[in-house]
């Protein structure tokens, strides 16, 4: 549908010229189409109110003159109604062009090349080393990992960075746990449980002993001098976090291009902290050197404490330095909740003092809380749900119920981890990022509503039509019916609904069109005989229909990090 919005555009500003003597701008014309809510009103509507100032005239004479002179190939008919200029698009555009462009295209369908040439660098999951990956972490993961595959989709050279939180004084606080309580056999057995085990024990035992806490503090100054003994504790420690997060990872089909975390840039962050002296922006407070953001109306960022020891916007600095002089990226973006918003802000207008020319690369994507149950998790409260949990209790219910539906069913395993892993992950992506979420399991695992499982259901239908249909040829597309005609124009949409993602960072931008062509789809197979019809031309372009369908769900499930199984 995007290039027939050019084309239409491009009518539109013709006929303004010739009619009221005024040049329009295309690009303008093409961002204000819509989409009306009723048929009658056709396919594709422009506002004509957005054209008064400029040609001088009213909404309604605009769209009453343009109407009645738009001639073009693929438009039924145009009509002026309420200031709206309304086309009704022709079925021979969407089996000519539509169907036909989706199926030559095939997993291309959709691309673009808008970012070629130019690299992303994403920072997102980040989780803190020696702490359990939970619940907690999934907003980041999976919505930066969309955001990730969406970039690629469209060309970008997407460089995706799990930037551990593996620095800092509680590592001292593990490493003197550990040396104090702790035992390599049952660590290596309990993994990150047994190290937070060691953990709690610490601040139990700093509340009676308060010397412990100057004895960790030792111990990680001993560990950023170099100690091999410390140096080794803390290797150990991240290998032990990152395995539990792989497997995690694994499931959800998580990748990362550098695992460079928080410790990768301490011999960096004295470069950055020695610019902020020359261009003099330190101040001290306290003891504290800060940068002053009061005429940002923010409060001051901190970079040094009053011991000399870096902070996040110290590391987050010398982070950005570091990529843009690594990787040259065209954006950075950061997938963070929404509670560190003020923190982004903070060094991002830093770095734009500190006369960095990348300051307006840096894009920080917030999104908001997630609860399960409508209960809030905390881990200070212990009130804690571990990824790796939800996971696993997904798909033993999903097992369940495939077990009742289809008990016969090959590599029923396999097929209920496919569907365990996407509902979870498609039920935290179906709302607006920044939106809170409340995970509801039964709600999840549906298959009738608007959930994952739903959304591979009508794609796994559309494998066995297809496999049970085999190679039909087509010698002319048919597009007659009321519900064949709604479901290529839905699928008519989908490189747009890409870019809107692309453009706003947005993955529910795709998992509302992906049950948008669900429900359209399902209408069709409902309404229209496909195998069964009487005439072969009708038979053929109806599998054809489903075949788009097919490689449209194909190609929109794996951007939101869901798999496609063939058969449910």
């Amino acid at each position: 549908m995007t290039e027939l919005k050019k084309l239409l555009a491009e009518k539109i500003s013709e006929i303004a010229k010739e009619s009221f003597g005024a040049s329009l701008e295309i690009s303008g014309i093409i961002s204000s189409f819509e989409y009306p809510p009723d048929d009658s009103m056709g396919d594709l509507a422009y506002p004509c109110f957005k054209l008064s100032p400029i040609l001088r005239k009213g909404p309604n004479v605009i769209a009453q003159t343009i109407a009645e002179k738009f001639d073009f190939p693929s438009v039924a008919k145009a009509t002026s109604i309420g200031g709206y200029l309304n086309f009704f698009i022709a079925d021979e555009y969407y089996s000519d062009q539509i169907l036909k462009g989706i199926l030559e295209k095939g997993k291309d369908y959709g691309k673009t090349n808008i970012g070629k040439g130019e690299t992303v660098v994403l920072d997102y999951s980040s989780p803190n080393i020696c702490k359990p990956f939970h619940v907690g972490h999934l907003g980041s993961t999976v919505i930066g990992h969309s955001i990730k595959k969406l970039h690629e989709f469209v060309g970008y050279k997407c460089v995706g960075v799990n930037h551990l939180g593996d620095w800092g004084t509680q590592f001292g606080k593990q490493i003197l746990a550990y040396k104090m309580w702790g035992n390599k056999e049952l660590v290596e057995k309990g993994g990150v449980d047994e190290l937070v085990k060691l953990y709690v024990r610490f601040h139990e035992e700093a509340e009676k002993d308060p010397e412990l806490e100057a004895r960790a503090r030792a111990e990680f100054h001993k560990l950023e001098t170099g100690d091999e003994e410390n140096i080794a504790l803390w290797k150990w420690f991240v290998k032990l976090t990152l395995a539990e997060c792989n497997r995690s990872y694994d499931r959800l089909g998580i990748t990362f291009d550098s695992y460079a975390g928080e410790s990768f840039y301490t011999d960096k962050m004295p470069e950055q902290v020695q610019v902020l002296k020359e261009k003099g922006l330190l101040k001290l407070d306290n003891g504290a050197s800060v940068v002053d953001l009061s005429e940002y109306n923010m409060p001051p960022c901190l970079i040094l404490k009053s011991d000399g020891s870096t902070l996040y916007p110290t590391r987050d600095i010398a982070a950005a330095v570091y990529r843009k002089r690594t990787y040259d990226f065209a954006k950075c973006i950061y997938v963070t909740s929404s509670q560190q918003c003020l923190h982004f802000q903070q060094w991002f207008k830093v770095i734009e003092l500190m006369g960095y020319d990348f300051a307006d690369k840096l894009v920080h994507v917030p999104y908001g809380t997630i609860s399960i149950n409508g209960e809030k998790l905390a881990t200070r409260s212990g009130n804690v749900v571990l990824i790796k949990d939800l996971i696993d209790s997904a798909v033993t219910k999903v097992k369940s119920i495939m077990q009742e539906k289809s008990p016969d069913l090959e590599n029923l395993d396999d097929i209920a981890e496919q569907i365990g892993v996407g509902a979870v992950v498609f039920y935290y992506l179906m709302n607006d990022r920044i939106k809170d979420t409340n995970f509801v399991m039964e709600e999840a695992l549906s298959f009738d509503g608007n959930s994952g499982p739903y959304a591979q259901y009508a794609y796994a239908r559309t494998c066995q039509l297809l496999k049970k249909a085999g190679e039909l040829p087509v010698t002319k597309y048919v597009i007659r019916e009321k519900t064949e005609k709604e479901l290529a124009k839905v699928l008519s949409k989908f490189g747009e609904t890409v870019l809107s993602a692309v453009k706003d960072y947005e993955p529910s931008d795709v998992t509302r069109y992906i049950l948008e062509v669900c429900v359209a789809f399902n209408r069709f197979y409902h309404d229209c005989p496909i195998l069964s019809a009487e005439d072969k031309d009708v038979i053929a372009s109806r599998i054809a229909l489903t075949k788009a369908t097919n490689i449209v769900l194909g190609n929109a499930l794996p951007l939101i990090c869901m798999k496609t199984p063939t058969k449910i």
